[in-house]
């Protein structure tokens, strides 16, 4: 077992307590109102600009009948309106709740009618206007805050997407259904004073889904502040007074909520917004404002690697840069330092906390292949996952048990399934680990992921990581398919790096030098690139459902 790194959970706050996320905005407005707080595509608002807009916003939404309690939705891409939105209805005591806009119309419903949401804000693009707005009357919607993405731009930029976009515009069918932004921010009203504690729900994070229909984790100002604070005692010492963070992963997933924007605002940071993770924007904005934090998913520095030499960009005056989301392979972090001069570490989190509770120090010794420390305040167990009631001694794998100040109160309208990951006050991780002597703690695979062989349990992981240490491969996904004599047997998918060579041959005889006879794979695919979630992780439920279909289509066959 592992106990808290520095301070006390209750340390982690502020010295009065516990805070509600406003209070973050309150303090950066009143300490640093002239200072920049967003940066998008050269456009910048200050901490004091920022915070008379949320209220303004605040007190709109009031008006239009938005009251404590209740769900509001942003489907929004990264952009100013997606930070002012989020105060806003936390300023009016609602519950905020994170919708990825590339979601299909059917996912967007599921997370509507699950919440309650009855206001949702999307920008002002028929790809996504038109869903929300094709499910509002079936879904109960009262209210589309509608936000005019022209209007975020400088001003040459937003008269070009004006009239070079028109096609890619919302049409407004319904008036009395929408409300623009611009409608929000017309008042000069304060808005209503509301009780809220920091025990409060503040967001509801939905799961990726990987299981079933994807759960919103209940999360409260607490456990959001708590988070921040505990980027603050990482970070502490290491960080200017004046600090640039780059937010290019989106603010709808809990990664880039908490780093990007909670904690940019904890800090009085200025964020510079991308509102899409394409590469020659992401340069420019380096170039532009080079970072001095950094937050990404392992294909982002898989990206950058494979730049040209005259198109890679220098990171050297990064403080930190911290890669979530999936693991890092080591040589994936190898080559992004001896490329960029930048350093990365390699952290771990879920949802269900916030999401961050282990991260690689930042000053001090990283250990190749671990995602580091527990979280300040952050107390990690490792348990045997047949028995729980029994805590592993140092070195054993099984199940990474968390607690912490950044643990979710539970899930939304699910008692059940709440009931089953939080135990003993303790957030049951469903992934596979142990702790070295040092408390490092190295992560084997999800439980959910093992591949059942004669018995044996195969971590996917172990063999991607073998895969990984071939110089041609740039991709590798390992998952489990069913085999008539062993049970289930590995399947690897690999994507080569550009202009590579590599037989099925000849990787057998690499992996076989690097893996036992129970962990090589019976079958390997070759593909031009691996299938990603919509923040850029290797998806393998992709992968498993592909080779489902395949088996039902030779099922039916037969």
């Amino acid at each position: 077992m592992v106990g808290p790194v520095s301070s006390t959970a209750a340390g982690l706050h502020s010295g009065n307590g516990p805070r509600l996320l406003t209070d973050l905005l309150d303090k950066a407005a009143r300490n640093h109102a002239a200072r920049p707080a967003i940066d998008f595509f050269g456009r910048v608002w200050r901490y004091g600009e920022l915070a008379d807009m949320v209220a303004r916003t605040a007190r709109g939404l009031q008006d239009r009948g938005l009251r404590p309690g209740e769900r509001f939705g942003i489907c929004l891409p990264n952009c100013p309106y997606f930070v002012v939105l989020y105060f806003a209805a936390l300023r009016a005591g609602a519950t905020v709740v994170n919708i990825n806009p590339l979601y299909t119309e059917s996912e967007i419903e599921h997370i509507v009618r699950d919440a309650g949401i009855g206001m949702v804000a999307v920008p002002d693009l028929a790809a996504v206007h038109g869903k929300v707005e094709a499910l509002a009357r079936r879904a109960a919607v009262t209210t589309i805050v509608v936000c005019e993405m022209a209007s975020m731009m400088p001003r040459l930029m937003g008269l070009g997407f004006t009239l070079l976009k028109r096609k890619d515009h919302a049409r407004i069918t319904h008036a009395a259904l929408h409300v623009g932004m611009r409608q929000l921010l017309a008042t000069r009203e304060k808005p209503t004073p509301v009780d809220q504690t920091a025990n409060d729900l503040a967001v509801i994070q939905y799961t990726g889904g990987t299981t079933g229909v994807p759960k919103g984790a209940m999360l409260t100002h607490a456990n959001l502040t708590a988070n921040s604070a505990q980027m603050r005692a990482h970070t502490k010492g290491l960080l200017p007074d004046r600090c640039t963070i780059l937010g290019v992963l989106p603010m709808f997933h809990v990664f880039a909520l908490t780093t990007v924007l909670n904690h940019s605002v904890d800090i009085a940071a200025e964020m510079v917004l991308l509102p899409r993770p394409e590469m020659p924007r992401m340069l420019k904005a380096i170039r532009r404002k080079p970072p001095t934090l950094m937050f990404v998913v392992p294909t982002m520095c898989v990206a950058i690697n494979d730049l040209p030499d005259a198109d890679v960009p220098d990171l050297s005056g990064l403080r930190a840069c911290i890669s979530g989301g999936a693991p890092l392979p080591l040589d994936v972090r190898e080559v992004f330092e001896a490329r960029t001069g930048g350093k990365v570490v390699e952290g771990y989190g879920l949802s269900e906390t916030s999401p961050i509770i282990a991260c690689n120090p930042l000053v001090g010794r990283v250990k190749d292949n671990s995602c580091g420390l527990a979280f300040p305040g952050t107390v990690l167990e490792i348990r045997d996952p047949d028995n729980p009631a029994r805590r592993l001694p140092q070195g054993e794998r099984g199940e990474v048990w968390a607690r912490g100040p950044q643990v979710m109160k539970g899930y939304w309208q699910r008692g059940a399934e709440t009931r089953d990951v939080l135990v003993d006050g303790a957030l049951r991780t469903g992934d596979i680990g142990y702790l070295d002597s040092d408390g490092y703690l190295f992560l084997v695979d999800r439980i959910k992921d093992l591949i059942l062989c004669s018995g044996f349990n195969v971590y996917p992981r172990a063999i991607e990581d073998a895969a990984y240490q071939h110089p041609a491969i740039r991709e590798a996904v390992a998952i489990g398919i069913p085999d008539r004599y062993r049970g289930q047997a590995p399947k690897l998918f690999v994507a080569l790096h550009e202009g590579q060579t590599l037989s099925e041959q000849d990787l057998c005889a690499f992996l076989g030098e690097r893996l036992s006879k129970i962990e090589m794979p019976k079958h390997i695919e070759f593909r031009a690139a691996l299938p990603k979630t919509l923040i850029g992780k290797l998806s393998k439920k992709d992968l498993v459902a592909e080779e489902a279909r395949k088996r039902g289509v030779k099922a039916a066959a037969a």
